[in-house]
């Protein structure tokens, strides 16, 4: 039978209920994974895309791996591309899995959740594109690295995009937790990002843009595709994620998640708390959109240059302007 958890979430106002719980947390090690197959489709996720080695050089689990914030989770999961990271003959290198659940995760609006980081140690390359946590119809999706077609040959950001659209990025630098929710209205044809980085409550980032959001329920991979390069050498790659989980009703804006306490901003893993996870029902209004004015000419393209809660600084780089796009955004173009 197919994993399916539906758990009532904390107390208040406005009810939040989680469908798919992948926070790793009733899996003694990546091991797990091996007990999942088509036949026997038991655990949270389909393990069935990697390379040909065993498991363990692919993902790892461990307390160190996850968000220091997020309490509601024991432990992260380490993605690791490596050179045999090749599926079914494909030349692309893939690290993914599939939530295993029967819940209604591609029907009405839901929110998608986790958080990633990278380490200075096996970081991903700057020179080749990743696609991240993404759909199979690529209606919306992370990327990091030089994304294919675009000008120079390297990329130092990490990106958001609605069908191949770039709507927000911010430079993805080591040891930095980018915490993400996809607002996903698969009735209405819409998404939205909630954004933050560290122990930072989630912020709407870019309010809903309509798009053709479908699902089987079975096609959202966690994970990492990397695009080949001609020229550029397969290096290990390190992926690191935690708080994956997928809910409806409301959002839980705390990076703790639901049944968790929000650890202090300092990201270590000390016991001081600020308070329990919060839940919104609806996205928040917009604002008017702010722009630095900082030290010029260090945005480079692609960048985010202003917008609410944005807490950068700098200017875009010479041949591009700091474009409008919503209250919450824009972008060095």
């Amino acid at each position: 039978m197919k994993y399916s958890i539906a758990l009532a979430a904390l107390a208040g106002s406005v009810s939040s209920t989680i469908l798919w719980d992948g926070r790793f947390n009733d899996m003694t090690s990546s091991l797990d994974l091996n007990n999942w197959s088509w036949s026997d489709e038991v655990g949270p996720y389909q393990y069935y895309i990697h390379g040909s080695e065993n498991v363990t050089s692919y993902i790892n689990l461990s307390p160190n791996y996850k968000n220091p914030a997020d309490s509601g989770s024991n432990q992260g999961a380490k993605f690791t591309l490596d050179s045999t990271a090749y599926w079914n003959g494909q030349t692309m290198r893939r690290i993914e899995l599939i939530p295993q659940t029967t819940a209604a995760i591609n029907s009405g609006k839901v929110w998608y959740h986790f958080s990633i980081m990278r380490s200075d140690v096996n970081p991903p390359s700057i020179y080749r594109e990743h696609q991240i946590c993404f759909f199979e119809s690529h209606f919306t999706e992370l990327k990091s690295g030089w994304i294919s077609g675009e000008s120079g040959t390297s990329d130092p950001l990490i990106r958001w995009d609605i069908s191949s659209n770039t709507q927000w990025s911010t430079n993805w630098d080591a040891g930095v937790w980018h915490n993400i929710a996809y607002e996903i209205d698969f009735s209405g044809g819409s998404v939205a990002l909630w954004h933050s980085t560290g122990a930072n409550d989630l912020t709407l980032t870019v309010p809903a843009v309509s798009v053709g959001a479908s699902s089987n329920g079975e096609d959202w991979h966690l994970g990492a595709l990397e695009l080949p390069v001609s020229g550029q050498a397969d290096t290990n790659e390190d992926f690191y994620f935690s708080g994956v989980y997928i809910e409806s009703g409301s959002l839980t804006t705390s990076v703790a998640g639901p049944g968790g306490v929000v650890i202090s901003s300092s990201l270590s893993a000390g016991p001081t708390s600020t308070g329990t996870a919060t839940t919104l029902s609806t996205s928040t209004t917009s604002a008017p959109a702010t722009s630095s004015s900082a030290a010029a000419g260090t945005l480079p393209k692609w960048s985010q240059c202003g917008g609410q809660g944005w807490t950068g600084t700098g200017t875009c780089v010479a041949g591009t302007t700091c474009t409008y796009s919503n209250p919450y955004y824009s972008q060095c173009l």
